[in-house]
């Protein structure tokens, strides 16, 4: 019926106001072509470039505002592709995708060579990293944006190269495709890098108790965990060379199913620190055997430490002991995340999960003291 309506309407219209419908839809079929080819070439750009906004926004924030916590992105962001020669891998992700979108706005034989030199590296380097995180078992979704969309722009690359075409339109046109290439990833950036830090209610609770000018560090552990001992060896000596202008608190979480001698080094640690020798029982429990975490090996340790035998005793007889450790753990499940695991802290806003390098831990803290220091 639709058919028949169709062409009773073109029988009845005059024969010139027919011819005057085919520039018309012409114009139409060369719009929707120009619309597909700026849809095709700055696609997978604005893509790429706004993934890549994201992933740097995670790099730099202390805590992630895109990506899960603790899960793919963190997971490649701390692999040896997260930051190499000192920079962001994001960064240059945006810097490739900037330069294709450069190159896609421009008309030219050359600029087609020189668009689809840097595709190929680009999807050279995005598969490879895709390769990576399939090794890893882990797939980081932004990462995959990016990485994807590097090999789909190469994909065009290659068929405008070998069509040898270029984007249509005016300068105004090519302006708003230009803006929108600078446009949509800024705003990722922007609202990124100026959105609040969500901190667990327990973090920001310590961190407002710490004295004007001072960075907070609130580290959960484990003293039978070896990770949390290579962790201590990294961060002991930095937080004693800043000792004044860093507050220190450390909750206790003793993993009884996998560390059988964790326990009692938590209520040495738990009953010393009440006695006024916790740091110092601390360093103690981190750098002896772990055979030795037992109560006999914990009891040597208080007496070396100058404890009053009766008084730890009586710490470790006393239900409150208990009652201390049992609040650690429930501000260990408030702050921590699903899958969270030991090592686990807070410098200042900056969540630190599992065993990093030094110089990372370093720099948290030195960006905690700045902040507590403005």
């Amino acid at each position: 019926m639709g058919a028949i309506v169709t062409l009773l309407t073109f029988a009845s219209l005059r024969p010139a106001t027919v011819l005057d419908l085919a520039p018309r839809l012409r114009h139409a079929g060369v719009m929707r072509s120009k619309l597909l080819s700026a849809v095709a070439l700055v696609g997978p750009v604005l893509a790429g470039l706004s993934a890549s906004a994201a992933l740097l926004v995670d790099y730099l924030r202390p805590a992630p505002i895109f990506c899960a916590e603790g899960g793919g992105c963190d997971a490649v962001k701390h692999t040896v592709f997260g930051a190499p020669l000192g920079v962001p891998m994001p960064a240059f992700g945006a810097l490739g995708f900037a330069v294709l979108g450069v190159l896609l706005l421009l008309p030219g034989a050359r600029v087609r060579t020189l668009n689809l030199v840097a595709a190929l590296v680009g999807a050279i380097v995005g598969a490879g990293l895709i390769g990576v995180q399939l090794l890893m078992g882990t797939l980081c979704p932004y990462c995959l944006v990016t990485d994807l969309s590097a090999c789909l722009a190469c994909g065009i690359a290659i068929w405008r190269f070998k069509g040898a075409w270029d984007l249509e339109g005016s300068r105004a046109y090519r302006g708003a495709l230009a803006a929108a290439v600078v446009f949509v990833p800024g705003a990722v950036l922007a609202f990124g890098l100026t959105a609040k830090v969500h901190l667990p209610d327990v973090i920001a609770e310590e961190m407002s108790k710490a004295p004007k000018g001072q960075a907070t560090v609130v580290e959960f552990v484990d003293f039978e965990c070896p990770f949390c001992r290579d962790e201590y060896d990294d961060l002991a000596p930095m937080l004693a060379s800043e000792k004044d202008r860093v507050r220190v608190v450390r909750k206790l979480v003793p993993l009884t199913r996998i560390h059988p001698h964790a326990l009692e080094a938590a209520r040495a640690a738990c009953c010393a620190d009440l006695l006024g020798k916790g740091d110092a029982m601390a360093e103690a429990l981190f750098h002896a055997p772990v055979e030795d975490l037992t109560p006999d090996g914990c009891q040597k340790i208080a007496s070396a430490l100058g404890l009053d035998p009766a008084s730890y005793a009586a710490c470790l007889a006393d239900p409150k002991t208990e009652e201390r450790m049992a609040l650690d753990r429930k501000v260990f499940d408030r702050a921590a995340a699903k899958g969270d695991g030991l090592p686990l802290l807070w410098i200042g806003e900056r969540k630190i999960m599992g065993l990093r390098e030094a110089s990372e831990l370093r720099r948290a803290l030195d960006e905690a003291i700045a902040k507590a220091g403005s």
